[in-house]
Protein backbone atom coordinates (compact mmCIF):
# COMPACT_ATOMS: atom_id res chain seq x y z
CA UNK A 1 0.00 0.00 0.00
CA UNK A 2 3.10 2.43 1.34
CA UNK A 3 6.33 2.16 -0.48
CA UNK A 4 8.78 4.98 0.67
CA UNK A 5 12.54 4.68 -0.71
CA UNK A 6 15.84 6.46 0.14
CA UNK A 7 13.70 9.89 0.87
CA UNK A 8 15.84 12.80 1.84
CA UNK A 9 14.20 15.76 2.72
CA UNK A 10 16.04 19.39 3.20
CA UNK A 11 15.70 22.10 5.44
CA UNK A 12 17.51 25.38 4.23
CA UNK A 13 19.65 25.37 7.15
CA UNK A 14 19.06 21.17 7.98
CA UNK A 15 18.00 17.70 6.43
CA UNK A 16 15.03 16.49 8.29
CA UNK A 17 15.14 12.76 6.52
CA UNK A 18 18.06 11.24 5.94
CA UNK A 19 17.68 8.14 3.04
CA UNK A 20 14.28 6.90 4.92
CA UNK A 21 13.04 3.57 3.38
CA UNK A 22 10.20 1.26 4.71
CA UNK A 23 6.89 -0.71 3.16
CA UNK A 24 3.43 -0.78 5.01
CA UNK A 25 0.86 -3.32 3.96
CA UNK A 26 -2.46 -2.90 3.33
CA UNK A 27 -4.76 -2.86 6.36
CA UNK A 28 -1.97 -2.24 8.86
CA UNK A 29 -1.64 0.30 11.83
CA UNK A 30 1.64 1.77 12.00
CA UNK A 31 2.98 3.89 15.03
CA UNK A 32 5.39 6.25 14.01
CA UNK A 33 7.69 6.66 16.68
CA UNK A 34 10.98 8.51 17.52
CA UNK A 35 11.92 11.90 19.89
CA UNK A 36 10.50 14.80 19.26
CA UNK A 37 12.68 16.70 16.38
CA UNK A 38 13.46 13.11 14.61
CA UNK A 39 11.07 13.84 11.27
CA UNK A 40 7.86 12.19 11.88
CA UNK A 41 5.51 15.11 11.15
CA UNK A 42 7.83 16.14 7.39
CA UNK A 43 7.54 12.79 7.04
CA UNK A 44 4.07 12.18 7.30
CA UNK A 45 3.82 15.64 5.05
CA UNK A 46 5.62 14.38 2.44
CA UNK A 47 3.84 11.07 2.09
CA UNK A 48 0.30 13.47 1.87
CA UNK A 49 1.97 14.93 -0.93
CA UNK A 50 2.39 18.44 0.67
CA UNK A 51 5.50 18.61 1.29
CA UNK A 52 7.78 17.44 -1.93
CA UNK A 53 10.72 15.28 -0.87
CA UNK A 54 14.60 16.32 -1.81
CA UNK A 55 15.51 13.34 -3.31
CA UNK A 56 13.67 9.30 -3.31
CA UNK A 57 9.82 8.17 -3.53
CA UNK A 58 7.13 7.55 -2.23
CA UNK A 59 4.11 5.46 -3.48
CA UNK A 60 0.72 5.57 -2.08
CA UNK A 61 -1.72 2.37 -3.84
CA UNK A 62 0.58 2.60 -6.32
CA UNK A 63 0.32 6.33 -7.32
CA UNK A 64 3.51 8.59 -7.39
CA UNK A 65 3.00 11.54 -4.61
CA UNK A 66 5.05 13.76 -6.95
CA UNK A 67 3.88 12.67 -9.64
CA UNK A 68 0.36 12.29 -8.90
CA UNK A 69 -0.35 14.53 -6.12
CA UNK A 70 -3.71 15.25 -7.02
CA UNK A 71 -4.99 11.56 -6.90
CA UNK A 72 -2.99 10.94 -3.67
CA UNK A 73 -5.04 13.28 -1.74
CA UNK A 74 -8.25 11.55 -3.32
CA UNK A 75 -7.46 8.40 -1.65
CA UNK A 76 -5.16 9.64 1.83
CA UNK A 77 -6.89 11.73 4.56
CA UNK A 78 -4.39 13.57 6.64
CA UNK A 79 -4.82 14.94 10.28
CA UNK A 80 -1.87 17.19 11.18
CA UNK A 81 -0.84 18.63 14.98
CA UNK A 82 -2.79 21.33 14.86
CA UNK A 83 -5.90 21.29 12.99
CA UNK A 84 -8.39 24.09 12.39
CA UNK A 85 -12.22 23.83 12.61
CA UNK A 86 -15.03 26.26 10.65
CA UNK A 87 -16.37 27.26 14.95
CA UNK A 88 -19.29 29.02 13.52
CA UNK A 89 -20.56 25.75 11.20
CA UNK A 90 -22.40 23.35 12.22
CA UNK A 91 -20.99 19.78 12.08
CA UNK A 92 -23.17 18.64 9.00
CA UNK A 93 -21.95 22.12 7.72
CA UNK A 94 -18.23 21.10 8.30
CA UNK A 95 -18.70 17.78 6.98
CA UNK A 96 -20.35 18.56 3.50
CA UNK A 97 -17.30 21.31 3.11
CA UNK A 98 -14.93 19.24 4.07
CA UNK A 99 -16.50 16.66 1.04
CA UNK A 100 -17.13 19.10 -1.07
CA UNK A 101 -13.15 20.08 -0.93
CA UNK A 102 -12.38 16.28 -1.31
CA UNK A 103 -14.10 16.09 -4.93
CA UNK A 104 -17.46 14.20 -3.21
CA UNK A 105 -20.09 15.78 -5.53
CA UNK A 106 -22.88 17.65 -4.30
CA UNK A 107 -25.46 14.94 -4.43
CA UNK A 108 -23.57 12.45 -3.03
CA UNK A 109 -21.89 15.11 -0.14
CA UNK A 110 -24.84 14.85 2.20
CA UNK A 111 -24.75 11.14 2.41
CA UNK A 112 -21.13 10.96 3.06
CA UNK A 113 -20.96 13.59 5.75
CA UNK A 114 -23.84 11.57 8.00
CA UNK A 115 -21.44 8.39 7.04
CA UNK A 116 -18.46 10.20 8.93
CA UNK A 117 -20.75 11.20 11.31
CA UNK A 118 -21.87 7.90 12.02
CA UNK A 119 -18.11 6.30 12.43
CA UNK A 120 -17.03 8.77 14.61
CA UNK A 121 -20.39 8.72 16.84
CA UNK A 122 -21.05 12.23 16.07
CA UNK A 123 -24.42 11.36 14.42
CA UNK A 124 -26.20 13.06 17.72
CA UNK A 125 -24.47 16.54 16.90
CA UNK A 126 -24.58 17.23 13.19
CA UNK A 127 -26.80 20.64 14.49
CA UNK A 128 -24.46 21.53 17.35
CA UNK A 129 -21.46 24.07 15.89
CA UNK A 130 -17.91 23.21 15.89
CA UNK A 131 -17.37 26.36 19.13
CA UNK A 132 -19.40 24.25 21.24
CA UNK A 133 -18.09 20.71 21.00
CA UNK A 134 -15.47 19.61 23.99
CA UNK A 135 -12.03 18.62 23.03
CA UNK A 136 -12.60 15.50 22.51
CA UNK A 137 -15.69 15.60 19.86
CA UNK A 138 -13.29 18.16 18.26
CA UNK A 139 -11.12 16.03 17.76
CA UNK A 140 -13.51 13.50 16.17
CA UNK A 141 -14.93 16.22 14.04
CA UNK A 142 -11.73 16.44 12.89
CA UNK A 143 -10.72 13.11 11.91
CA UNK A 144 -14.24 12.79 10.65
CA UNK A 145 -13.67 15.43 8.18
CA UNK A 146 -10.18 13.83 7.09
CA UNK A 147 -12.12 10.29 5.79
CA UNK A 148 -15.39 12.19 4.87
CA UNK A 149 -14.37 11.25 1.16
CA UNK A 150 -13.73 7.65 2.04
CA UNK A 151 -9.70 7.15 1.91
CA UNK A 152 -7.89 4.11 1.75
CA UNK A 153 -4.60 5.38 3.93
CA UNK A 154 -5.05 7.99 7.10
CA UNK A 155 -2.37 9.72 8.59
CA UNK A 156 -2.38 10.86 12.21
CA UNK A 157 0.01 13.20 13.25
CA UNK A 158 0.11 13.12 17.86
CA UNK A 159 -3.70 12.66 17.73
CA UNK A 160 -4.45 12.38 21.21
CA UNK A 161 -1.69 15.48 22.14
CA UNK A 162 -4.08 17.28 24.68
CA UNK A 163 -7.06 14.93 25.26
CA UNK A 164 -8.20 13.29 28.65
CA UNK A 165 -7.95 9.95 29.09
CA UNK A 166 -11.32 9.28 28.36
CA UNK A 167 -11.33 11.01 24.92
CA UNK A 168 -8.21 9.29 24.42
CA UNK A 169 -9.65 5.56 25.00
CA UNK A 170 -12.32 6.73 22.59
CA UNK A 171 -9.64 7.56 20.16
CA UNK A 172 -7.76 4.49 20.55
CA UNK A 173 -11.67 3.16 19.44
CA UNK A 174 -12.08 4.69 16.99
CA UNK A 175 -8.81 3.97 15.24
CA UNK A 176 -9.37 0.48 15.90
CA UNK A 177 -12.92 0.78 14.07
CA UNK A 178 -11.31 2.62 11.13
CA UNK A 179 -8.40 -0.07 10.62
CA UNK A 180 -11.60 -2.96 11.22
CA UNK A 181 -12.79 -1.33 8.26
CA UNK A 182 -9.84 -1.40 6.38
CA UNK A 183 -8.06 1.14 5.91
CA UNK A 184 -4.32 1.62 6.18
CA UNK A 185 -2.88 3.72 9.14
CA UNK A 186 -0.25 5.67 9.88
CA UNK A 187 -0.04 7.11 13.24
CA UNK A 188 2.76 9.26 14.64
CA UNK A 189 3.69 9.98 18.47
CA UNK A 190 6.46 10.14 20.67
CA UNK A 191 4.27 8.90 23.54
CA UNK A 192 3.95 5.00 23.38
CA UNK A 193 0.89 4.70 25.80
CA UNK A 194 -1.17 6.65 23.23
CA UNK A 195 -0.32 3.83 20.63
CA UNK A 196 -0.52 0.53 22.63
CA UNK A 197 -3.78 -0.71 22.46
CA UNK A 198 -4.18 -0.28 18.43
CA UNK A 199 -0.73 -0.68 16.61
CA UNK A 200 0.18 -3.64 14.55
CA UNK A 201 3.64 -2.26 13.92
CA UNK A 202 5.84 -0.02 14.66
CA UNK A 203 8.61 2.23 12.89
CA UNK A 204 11.54 3.72 14.52
CA UNK A 205 12.96 7.57 13.24
CA UNK A 206 15.75 9.03 15.16
CA UNK A 207 17.46 11.94 13.67
CA UNK A 208 16.17 12.00 10.59
CA UNK A 209 17.01 7.98 9.81
CA UNK A 210 15.24 4.55 10.14
CA UNK A 211 16.75 3.11 13.67
CA UNK A 212 16.69 -0.72 14.71
CA UNK A 213 15.13 -3.12 12.79
CA UNK A 214 13.26 -0.89 10.24
CA UNK A 215 9.32 -1.62 10.22
CA UNK A 216 8.60 -4.52 13.23
CA UNK A 217 5.71 -6.41 15.02
CA UNK A 218 4.74 -4.58 18.10
CA UNK A 219 1.99 -3.39 20.56
CA UNK A 220 -1.03 -4.72 21.94
CA UNK A 221 -2.65 -5.03 18.25
CA UNK A 222 0.24 -7.23 16.76
CA UNK A 223 -1.37 -10.12 15.05
CA UNK A 224 1.64 -11.95 13.92
CA UNK A 225 4.04 -14.33 16.34
CA UNK A 226 7.31 -13.04 15.13
CA UNK A 227 9.63 -11.89 17.21
CA UNK A 228 8.16 -13.60 20.31
CA UNK A 229 8.95 -12.59 23.95
CA UNK A 230 9.22 -14.93 26.19
CA UNK A 231 9.60 -14.64 30.27
CA UNK A 232 12.51 -17.01 32.01
CA UNK A 233 12.58 -17.49 35.67
CA UNK A 234 16.08 -18.97 36.81
CA UNK A 235 16.52 -21.31 39.77
CA UNK A 236 19.98 -20.21 41.23
CA UNK A 237 20.83 -18.13 38.03
CA UNK A 238 24.83 -17.11 38.12
CA UNK A 239 26.35 -13.56 39.27
CA UNK A 240 27.30 -13.48 35.28
CA UNK A 241 23.50 -14.20 33.52
CA UNK A 242 22.98 -11.67 31.53
CA UNK A 243 26.43 -11.66 29.70
CA UNK A 244 26.00 -15.42 29.40
CA UNK A 245 22.68 -15.00 28.09
CA UNK A 246 24.11 -12.26 25.85
CA UNK A 247 27.09 -15.54 24.96
CA UNK A 248 23.96 -17.55 23.75
CA UNK A 249 22.90 -14.93 20.78
CA UNK A 250 19.79 -14.60 23.24
CA UNK A 251 18.42 -10.64 22.68
CA UNK A 252 17.36 -9.21 26.43
CA UNK A 253 14.91 -7.29 26.14
CA UNK A 254 15.21 -6.59 30.03
CA UNK A 255 16.73 -8.33 33.60
CA UNK A 256 15.40 -7.85 36.87
CA UNK A 257 16.86 -10.30 39.22
CA UNK A 258 16.64 -14.00 38.29
CA UNK A 259 13.54 -12.84 35.71
CA UNK A 260 14.53 -12.03 32.04
CA UNK A 261 12.45 -11.13 29.31
CA UNK A 262 14.36 -12.78 26.13
CA UNK A 263 12.99 -11.96 22.68
CA UNK A 264 13.25 -14.85 19.91
CA UNK A 265 11.56 -16.10 17.33
CA UNK A 266 11.61 -19.24 17.74
CA UNK A 267 10.20 -20.00 21.49
CA UNK A 268 11.13 -23.47 22.16
CA UNK A 269 14.82 -22.87 20.96
CA UNK A 270 15.32 -21.01 24.13
CA UNK A 271 14.91 -23.68 26.43
CA UNK A 272 17.32 -25.92 24.59
CA UNK A 273 20.09 -23.76 24.60
CA UNK A 274 19.49 -22.53 28.08
CA UNK A 275 19.61 -26.53 29.42
CA UNK A 276 21.97 -26.83 27.17
CA UNK A 277 24.73 -23.98 28.83
CA UNK A 278 23.73 -25.34 31.88
CA UNK A 279 21.24 -22.81 33.68
CA UNK A 280 18.23 -23.80 35.35
CA UNK A 281 14.94 -22.59 34.20
CA UNK A 282 12.15 -22.54 37.24
CA UNK A 283 9.53 -21.25 34.52
CA UNK A 284 9.07 -20.00 30.47
CA UNK A 285 6.07 -18.14 29.38
CA UNK A 286 5.61 -16.72 26.12
CA UNK A 287 4.28 -12.52 26.65
CA UNK A 288 3.08 -10.38 24.56
CA UNK A 289 5.88 -7.44 23.80
CA UNK A 290 4.54 -3.97 24.64
CA UNK A 291 5.35 -1.05 22.49
CA UNK A 292 7.79 0.16 25.11
CA UNK A 293 9.85 -2.82 24.90
CA UNK A 294 10.02 -3.46 20.99
CA UNK A 295 10.93 0.67 21.29
CA UNK A 296 13.64 0.43 23.57
CA UNK A 297 14.86 -3.56 21.55
CA UNK A 298 14.93 -1.65 18.58
CA UNK A 299 16.89 1.72 20.21
CA UNK A 300 19.00 -0.94 21.30
CA UNK A 301 19.78 -2.55 17.65
CA UNK A 302 21.78 -0.87 14.72
CA UNK A 303 20.34 1.17 12.23
CA UNK A 304 18.86 -0.67 8.98
CA UNK A 305 16.62 0.40 6.31
CA UNK A 306 12.99 -0.32 6.45
CA UNK A 307 11.61 -3.58 6.02
CA UNK A 308 7.43 -4.51 4.81
CA UNK A 309 4.82 -4.06 7.12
Amino acid sequence: MIVVKDVVFDYPASRALRGVSFEVTDGAVLALVGPNGAGKTTLLRCMAALDQPTLGTIGIAGLDVIESPRAVHRLLGFLPDFFGLYDELTVRQCLIYAARSREVSLAEAPAAAERAAARVKLTDRLESRAAQLSRGLRQRLAIAQTIVHAPRVLLLDEPAAGLDPEARRDLSELITRLAGDGMTIIVSSHILAELEDYSTRMLMLRDGAVAGGGVVEAGSGAQSREREAVEVVFAAPPPDLEQTLRDLKLKVVSLTGATALIEADEGSDIVRRLVEAGLSVRSFTPVRRTLEQAYLAEAAASPADGRGA
